[in-house]
C-alpha cells in the first residue's frame, strides 16, 4: 500500500493549503448538493416501474458525488474569480446533475460490457436485470441527461458536454483493443483514462467556467484542473486494484487483470520483467496469467511509480487552480487533489 506508507513525504508538492484556510471539500459543497438525488430522479420520468426502477438503483445517495462536488466548487471559484459572486447558478448546478447522470449511465454500461457482478458493494444492474435490459437502462439515464442539457439551452454549453459522451464511446474502444508497440502503449492508456475518466470532470469544469465566466482563460484554468485530477483519480484506482482489499474497494480486486486489461502498475512492471509483454498481448487470458502478472507488479515498482504519475498530475492540476483569485473554494479544490491521493476505496 505503497502511497499510503509514504504518503507524508511524497504528497507535500501539492501542500498550498494552510490548516486555518483548511476546507473540507464536502462540507462546503454539501449545499449546492443538497436533494442531488432527488433532483435526478426527477429527470428520470419513466412510465414503467421497472425502468424506474433499473435507473433509480444506483442514485441511492450512497455514492460519493465526488464529480457534481469538484463542479459546483469550480462554478463557485470561477463565479468569485469573475465578480466575487457567492452564488451558485442554476444553470451551473444543472451541469453537476448531468454530469453525475452522463458518469452514471456509463458505469451501468461499463458492468455490462465487463460482466461485473459487484459495485459499490452491492450487486449490478446486468445481474439483476439481464444484460438487455441494462443497456437500455444505461441509454435511458444518457437521454434524460441530454433532456436536462437541452434546457440549459446554450449551444456552447450542450457542445462542451456532448464532448463527453463522444470520448465515453472512444475511450471504451481504446480499451478494447491494446498496443503491439510498448512504446505506444503508455501514451494509448493514457489516452484512454483521459477519454473514460478525465474528459467529464474536465469538460463539466470548463462549462460551469463558460457559464460563469467570460475569459477563456479561465475556462482553460477549469479544464486543466478537471483533466488532471481526472487523470490523477484514475490511476489512483488503478493503484487501488492492486493494493486494496475487495471489502474496501465495493467491487473484486486485480479486476483489471481478470479483464484483460494493461493498467499503469502492470505498464510500469513491464518494464522491469519483459516476460509480461507476451502476457499483456494476450490480455492475460491463459490460466495463472492473472495470478502470475499480478506478483510480478507486487514484485516492481509499478505500484509506486503509478502513485509519483498520479502526484504529478495533482500537483499540475493544484498549480491550474492557483491561477484564480483565492477563495475558500479554490482551496477546497485543492484540498480535493490530496483527497484523490490519499483515498483507499
Amino acid at each position: 500500500r505503497f502511497h499510503h506508507t509514504s504518503r507524508s513525504r511524497l504528497c507535500s508538492c501539492s501542500k498550498t493549503v494552510s490548516d486555518e484556510k483548511y476546507q473540507d471539500p464536502f462540507q462546503l459543497g454539501r449545499k449546492d448538493l443538497k436533494n442531488l438525488y432527488e433532483d435526478i430522479k426527477k429527470e428520470l420520468l419513466v412510465s414503467t416501474a421497472e425502468l424506474k426502477e433499473m435507473c433509480e438503483y444506483y442514485f441511492d445517495g450512497k455514492g460519493k458525488a465526488f464529480r457534481p462536488m469538484i463542479v459546483v466548487l469550480m462554478a463557485r471559484a470561477c463565479n468569485i474569480h469573475h465578480n466575487n459572486s457567492r452564488e451558485v447558478q442554476a444553470s451551473q448546478r444543472s451541469v453537476a446533475v448531468i454530469a453525475e447522470m452522463i458518469h452514471t449511465a456509463s458505469l451501468v454500461h461499463d458492468d455490462v460490457i465487463d460482466d461485473a457482478n459487484s459495485r459499490r458493494g452491492k450487486m449490478t444492474v446486468n445481474q439483476i436485470w439481464g444484460e438487455r435490459k441494462a443497456v437500455l437502462a444505461g441509454d435511458f439515464i444518457l437521454s434524460a441527461a441530454s433532456v436536462a442539457l437541452a434546457r440549459i439551452g446554450n449551444t456552447t454549453i450542450i457542445s462542451v458536454l456532448t464532448q463527453v459522451i463522444e470520448d465515453l464511446v472512444r475511450g471504451e474502444f481504446l480499451q478494447l483493443g491494446s498496443k503491439e508497440n510498448e512504446n505506444e502503449r503508455f501514451a494509448h492508456y493514457l489516452e484512454k483514462t483521459f477519454k473514460k475518466t478525465a474528459s467529464l470532470i474536465a469538460n463539466s469544469c470548463k462549462a460551469v467556467s463558460i457559464l460563469g465566466c467570460p475569459d477563456p482563460k479561465v475556462h482553460e484554468i477549469a479544464y486543466q484542473y478537471g483533466k488532471n485530477v481526472g487523470i490523477a483519480f484514475q490511476l489512483i484506482d488503478d493503484v487501488l486494484d492492486f493494493t486494496s482489499c475487495a471489502d474496501q474497494l465495493g467491487k473484486p480486486t486485480a479486476a483489471d487483470l481478470k479483464l484483460g486489461l494493461a493498467t499503469g502498475p502492470v505498464l510500469f512492471a513491464c518494464r522491469q520483467f519483459p516476460e509480461m509483454n507476451a502476457m499483456i498481448m494476450r490480455r492475460f487470458s491463459k490460466p495463472g496469467d492473472v495470478e502470475r502478472a499480478r506478483k510480478y507488479v507486487m514484485q516492481s515498482d509499478g505500484v509506486q511509480q503509478t502513485t509519483y504519475l498520479a502526484q504529478r498530475y495533482c500537483h499540475e492540476a493544484t498549480r491550474e487552480i492557483s491561477k484564480l483569485r483565492p477563495s475558500p473554494e479554490r482551496e477546497a479544490l485543492i484540498q480535493l487533489t490530496e483527497m484523490v491521493l490519499m483515498r483507499d476505496k
